[in-house]
């Protein structure tokens, strides 16, 4: 979108349509749980999350136009439903590795329900103030194109023409649900796996008395995985599946072969006696299954390995980006007098933010509590408590700012808030220590509180930035939409632990029942991100750190970035995964090849391209929401002992791959037939 100084947003400043109402911010507050709660769903299972942006617009859209409401109410609802993504990603980043780290088990406690809601809301506020003080110097600045807000702002200019695509999300979301409840009822089986074992092989002269083999596995029978490959496309699906063949295809195997002769069954046995409270011969039973032993190695040497890849990756996505990094920073500077000089000049009411003595006292008040809370809560001297809030500080205040211009560059979905809390872990843990911070004396948890509040307050001003130029240009008034935004995190951060504790503690339930070890970091929920932060800060605080595995690891992500791998972060995350969620993944990013391969050989002009990518990303983006809703009522069932009956036991994998060809139909026809005339205008492509 072009700038200039006669720029005139979509409605007027000198318009009064209705804007901050109640049901627009009932509505934006509802969005902001629901697809908090998704995003949350698919994070931790997936280790991605999709922008909640284009939903947001689309419902609100949909919805408000019932109702008879204005283009401007549609923009607060959209901005406060959006922006319980950004909380859930903070959440789901950093919260699970207290539970990993050893911190929080039980993971819900009323005392750690109020810790992680502490953390959300302080850092989604911190986020809001700075975003208050850059917004003005940011939207208006023409180098910053901002490509999906100029794509969700159009979105709802089409929709005030009649064209909106509430009835692609809205019915994914009832397919991607029922297909879920369907799983879970067995009505056909999630997923396929066979272990086939080869013969016993002379080395030198000795036979070994292991077995080698591998573990086959079929796409789990997911909409939301696949929804997710579906938006990613088709090569960075391939490369997320390539880490899953590299650690179920050669490692795992590899691995296995060498180490069976000296695994040591009966202590295996014994533990699970110990804490699953099985009986001795069912243990030993569950033992024995060459799948068992295959995941203990995946889970206790590979994914070490794949840790120290996502490390080097998230380093090397930084590094990628190192000449927009540090002009981010140095604006950050800058832009700070820029607002204040400016603070009593906004007259325009699309130029009004929240009074600057209010962000001050904002900022001011974000830091004090986070003081108290260090000191109080976590346990830290007075002096290093006060040095981790004066590091909360800084380090939010950079990291949001450089979070709003790679948005304005890139858009929020690639922005890469993983990498960002990293290195502020990284800060942060090697600052405690030199401090004299250690395991014993909180600074573990004190560690991880800096970059979960550090990551909330990165991921809240993405995505409010992104919001912002939306608004922009609309003609939305920013300080209602920074106030929407702030009641938006307080509610996101108060229920969002909820949110976690139904999806470990149902996956806890769930694993009891099959055979699992169940929670975050478990196969079923990996949470890769949380998992990295946990070993990181044990291991740079506490000195738990498995080093052989992680440098491993850390060489093997180098040789990717040598061997010019276009994402090895998301190799290593690959690898870290069930082979079943990175192959549904890739089948969801070859449907996309298919559907963009369908378009082409129609012949479609731009325009007819357009709609068919916007039409393919709300159904996939319904799918995932609806799968993942699905999911979050199951895990509430699972916490309350209850599950659902097996309705066909031993039911045939042939019905699973209906199920797949059907969602492959969805996503392949139903963009394409609704194409439209070619001399049809569309919404920009990127929703």
């Amino acid at each position: 979108m072009s700038e200039d100084k006669k720029f005139v947003p979509f409605v007027p400043s000198d318009s009064n349509l209705p804007e901050l109402t109640a049901r627009a911010l009932i509505l934006g507050l509802v969005m902001a749980i629901v697809l908090g709660a998704a995003n949350a769903y698919l994070g931790l299972k997936a280790g991605m999350t999709i922008a909640a942006t284009y939903p947001a617009a689309v419902i609100g859209m949909a919805l408000l136009k019932v109702m008879k409401g204005s283009v401007l109410e549609e923009n607060i609802a959209r901005t406060v439903g959006s922006i319980g993504e950004s909380v859930a990603a903070g959440a789901i980043f950093t919260l699970p590795a207290f539970y990993v780290a050893g911190i929080w088990k039980p993971f819900f406690t009323s005392e750690h329900y109020l810790t992680a809601s502490l953390i959300l809301v302080l850092g989604g506020i911190l986020g809001i103030m700075f975003v208050a003080l850059l917004r003005r110097v940011m939207v208006d600045d023409k180098d910053l194109p901002f490509p999906e807000s100029v794509a969700a702002s159009e979105i709802h200019k089409t929709g005030r023409n009649g064209k909106g695509g509430s009835k692609f999300l809205f019915g994914a979301m009832g397919f991607g649900a029922l297909v879920k409840a369907l799983a879970e009822f067995k009505f056909f089986p999630a997923n396929w796996e066979k272990f086939v074992t080869w013969t016993k092989q002379t080395i030198t002269g000795t036979t070994f008395t292991g077995q080698g083999g591998i573990l086959l596995s079929s796409p789990g029978i997911s909409p939301a995985y696949m929804g997710v490959g579906y938006i990613i496309g088709p090569k960075l699906g391939a490369l997320n599946f390539s880490g899953g063949l590299l650690a179920w295809g050669l490692l795992t195997p590899i691995i296995y072969y060498f180490i069976y002769p000296y695994l040591d069954f009966a202590s295996w046995a014994n533990i699970l006696v110990a804490t699953k409270g099985l009986s001795l011969a069912e243990a030993t039973s569950r033992v024995d299954s060459p799948i068992f032993q295959m995941n203990e190695i995946w889970k206790y040497v590979v994914r070490p390995i794949a840790i120290g890849g996502m490390l080097v990756g998230a380093v090397f996505t930084l590094f990628k980006m190192r000449k927009s990094l540090i002009a981010g920073v140095k604006r950050s500077v800058s832009d700070v007098g820029k607002a204040a000089a400016n603070k009593n000049v906004q007259t325009d009411r699309v130029d009004k933010d929240l009074p600057f003595n209010w962000i001050l006292v904002g900022i001011i008040g974000v830091t004090v509590i986070t003081f108290f809370f260090t000191h109080l809560i976590v346990g830290l001297t007075i002096g290093i408590a006060a040095i981790t809030a004066l590091i909360v500080l800084i380090l939010a205040f950079f990291f949001a700012a450089v979070s709003g211009y790679l948005v304005g560059i890139m858009g929020s979905s690639n922005n890469p808030i993983s990498g960002v809390t990293l290195t502020a872990l990284v800060i942060t843990a090697l600052l405690l220590v030199l401090l004299g911070a250690n395991a014993e004396n909180g600074g573990v948890t004190a560690v991880l509180v800096v970059a979960a509040i550090v990551c909330v307050a990165a991921a809240v001003a993405g995505e409010m930035f992104q919001d912002l130029k939306a608004g922009h240009i609309l003609g939305g008034t920013p300080w209602k939409m920074q106030v929407g935004d702030i009641v938006g995190v307080v509610l996101a951060g108060a229920v969002m632990f909820f949110v976690l504790t139904f999806l470990n503690d149902g996956d806890i339930a769930k694993g009891i029942k099959e055979g699992y070890e169940g929670g975050f970091g478990s196969k079923a929920l990996a949470a890769p991100q949380a998992s990295l932060m946990a070993i990181l800060s044990q291991g740079i605080v506490g000195g738990q750190m498995a080093w052989p595995l992680i440098i491993v690891g850390m060489i093997m992500g180098i040789s990717l970035i040598c061997m010019q791998v276009k994402a090895p972060m998301l190799v290593a995350v690959g690898m870290y995964l069930p082979l079943e969620t990175t192959f549904a993944i890739f089948l969801g990013g070859i449907i996309r090849y298919m559907t963009d391969s369908y378009s082409n050989a129609k012949k479609y002009n731009d325009w007819q391209k357009a709609r068919v990518e916007n039409v393919g990303v709300l159904l996939a983006s319904g799918l995932i929401a609806g799968e993942a809703l699905m999911g979050l009522v199951f895990a509430g069932f699972a916490v309350g002992n209850m599950f659902a009956p097996e309705v066909i036991p031993n039911s045939s994998f042939a019905v699973s791959i209906f199920v797949l060809i059907v969602i492959a139909a969805i996503l392949i026809k139903i963009p394409n037939n609704n194409a439209g005339s070619p001399d049809e205008p569309a919404a920009p492509s990127g929703m």
